[in-house]
């Protein structure tokens, strides 16, 4: 059916279903949505059942907006926001989503801004035009989002076209006759680093994740050369599990080599990969290394993301559609399942999960409506890789810091900034407020605190218990006085030459590069002092090679070589990891509604995706595969 076919049947379809006296004044695709403009806003709000109809009849997302004639200018609309809301509400934002017409007004007490049985909202409603959305703020500001916030209002203009094209692309005709799907691995099959796979059928291609292998200067790119994925604007989307580098790092490269189509990820996935992909550029640069692409690249990536909520389900190619479920690994990751074709068959893409509530997260979504094939992650999926549960972890590090903090020695943890700074802190700071611990400063370095902050403005995202406690019993953990931004040099100099005890969470979580070094370089020589490891390390990382008790390290220092003698202690505590072990990941398979009838393996080191294959493959019966990079798999 052509583009215009369907705007027609969606015209017939509001001729149908909406009453004749309202005004609509356009329709149009936007993205993955038809969208219905209209000067009777109040008939929709007050009949969410018209909008339910329109979108089954369409079998599309429909969504209902104002004409734009009706939305005064932003710049007026929020003085008068300010002048009908009383100062006790405390507003630190307001922020205009042209794409959907809202106004978001983010305020420290929301109550105050809807007021009494919705006096104030109404007024508001009455006096604007725009549709009020109001949000508790965020209790620590995010220069992150407010920067992509004003980045996007100021990008409009372009955004919509970009969304209008992408709407047209959707709706092309569709290809008659054989039907196939393949998936190609481009990168981190039988390895951890460079995800990315390409899912294509007859009429469709579909990039999942666009990784870079930071451990591996050499050859740390995913195979886009390949011929399946050539050219560039073949593709109809890219999709992002989740914002760590190894699945997100090379994706603005896509832009400056071409690419001009839509993102899929979470909100959270789109601020949390800008932060990373900054921080990419800038650890490039400070190494010496030419960063494949530079802010401007960035900044298209983030105009060109359509981000998708949990459980929200949306056309992303003309016979595929997506949708995200929580994959507990960090804030915003995703298992992706992909429904192709009219009911043909469904795809589940795990990304990076953690089948375990955590102190952040709910675990891994594990029913699906359907489900045939599965892809599912095994960096933990050996034999013999069994990992302590949370509270165990918990009690591990509360030991090590014990006897370290005791006889007066530094306690340095190498992190991610996002997902296991946060899981540590909480941890550190409920044993620092209970006495369990002495405490002591625990010093965040790097891009730990502007992580934070991202987590606190998405709390949707956090576990129930959290939210609670942070945003309704007023305890929020993350504010402790315990903890300390290392914002220059000079405070991290002073730290590293400080004689107390202190707790030090620095970036660079494989010790490749980042603050971690030079807190190494300053106490690596000490017995005293602990280096504590809570996250994966790489094969080829200076992390592995200290896990595996090299006592002399080759550093650099300034562009010249340092070698260090390391005298530090050092402990593992492994059940912080975001990932599942290998319990889990069986536990996983075997909890699965409905059961695949084929997995493949992906994300881990040859022997691991090789050995968890074999072990699904004997307990469940189920066909299993741990293919290797630029093989290809059809499953239908």
């Amino acid at each position: 059916m052509s583009v215009e076919k369907v705007l027609e049947e969606a015209r017939e379809q509001v001729r149908k279903i909406v009453p004749a006296n309202v005004n609509i004044t356009s329709i149009d695709f936007e993205g993955p949505v038809v969208v219905v403009y209209t000067r009777d806003m109040e008939v929709f709000a007050s009949n969410n059942e018209i909008v339910r109809q329109l979108a089954q009849g369409l079998r599309r997302r429909v969504a209902i907006r104002p004409d734009p004639s009706m939305l005064a200018n932003p710049e007026t609309v929020e003085q008068k926001i300010r002048d009908i809301i009383p100062t006790e509400a405390q507003i630190t934002d307001i922020y205009f989503e042209h794409d959907t017409g809202e106004v978001t007004i983010e305020a420290g007490a929301p109550g105050l801004v809807i007021g009494k049985h919705g006096s104030v909202l109404n007024e508001i409603k009455k006096e604007v035009g725009w549709a009020p959305k109001v949000v508790r703020a965020p209790p620590i500001p995010s220069k992150t989002v407010s920067d992509i916030r004003n980045y996007l209002r100021h990008e409009q203009e372009h955004r919509k076209e970009f969304l209008k094209k992408t709407g047209r692309r959707l709706a092309r005709p569709r290809i008659e006759g054989e039907t196939w799907i393949r998936i190609t691995s481009l990168g981190g099959f039988r390895e951890v680093g460079r995800s990315a796979a390409l899912l294509s059928t007859r009429e469709s291609k579909v990039l999942i994740d666009c990784g870079v292998d930071v451990s591996n200067t050499d050859n740390g790119a995913p195979y886009f050369y390949a011929p399946e994925i050539q050219t560039l604007d073949t593709l109809d989307c890219v999709v992002i599990t989740h914002a760590h580098l190894d699945h997100c790092g090379l994706l603005p490269a896509l832009y400056k080599y071409g690419y001009e189509g839509p993102v899929y990820c979470t909100a959270p996935t789109r601020d949390l990969m800008s932060l990373l992909q900054l921080d990419y550029i800038k650890v490039s640069f400070g190494e010496g290394r030419k960063s494949p692409y530079e802010s401007s690249h960035i900044r298209d990536v983030v105009s060109h993301t359509i981000p998708l909520k949990y459980g929200e389900t949306t056309d992303i190619a003309p016979d595929i559609r997506l949708t995200f479920q929580n994959a507990g690994h960090i804030l915003g990751s995703a298992v992706s399942h992909f429904h192709i074709g009219d009911g043909l068959y469904n795809i589940a893409f795990s990304g990076d999960m953690k089948f375990e509530r955590t102190w952040l997260f709910n675990a891994t979504v594990n029913k699906f409506p359907r489900l045939e094939t599965l892809i599912i992650e095994s960096t933990y999926g050996g034999h013999h890789d069994i990992q302590p549960s949370r509270v165990e972890a918990a009690n591990q590090l509360k030991s090590v810091a014990e006897q370290t903090l005791t006889k007066g020695g530094k306690i340095l943890i190498p992190v991610f900034a996002v997902g296991r700074s946060q899981e540590v802190m909480l941890v550190i700071e409920e044993l620092m407020r209970t006495g369990k611990l002495p405490t002591v400063p625990v010093y965040l370095d790097g891009m730990i605190w502007e992580a934070t902050a991202i987590h606190t403005a998405y709390p949707e995202y956090l576990n129930s218990q959290l939210r609670t406690q942070i945003f309704q019993m007023g305890q929020n953990p993350f504010l402790s006085e315990i903890f300390k931004r290392v914002d220059s040099a000079d405070m991290r100099e002073k730290i590293c030459n400080d004689p107390d005890p202190s707790i030090v969470l620095a970036t660079g979580g494989m010790v490749n590069g980042g603050p971690v070094l030079e807190y190494l370089k300053s106490w690596a020589d000490n017995p005293k002092n602990t280096l504590v490891f809570v996250g994966y390390q790489a094969e080829g990382t200076l992390g592995r090679k200290i896990q595996k008790g090299y006592s002399e390290l080759s550093l650099t220092d300034r562009g010249r070589p340092l070698n260090i003698q390391f005298k530090m202690d050092t402990e593992t505590v492994d059940g912080f990891s975001g990932h599942s072990d290998r319990r889990q990941l069986i536990n996983y398979v075997s909890t699965l509604e409905p059961k695949p009838e084929r997995i493949i393996v992906c994300h881990g080191e040859e022997h691991k995706c090789s050995d968890l294959a074999s072990a699904l493959y004997k307990k469940f019966n189920i066909e299993t595969r741990a293919p290797m990079n630029l093989e290809t798999v059809r499953v239908k």
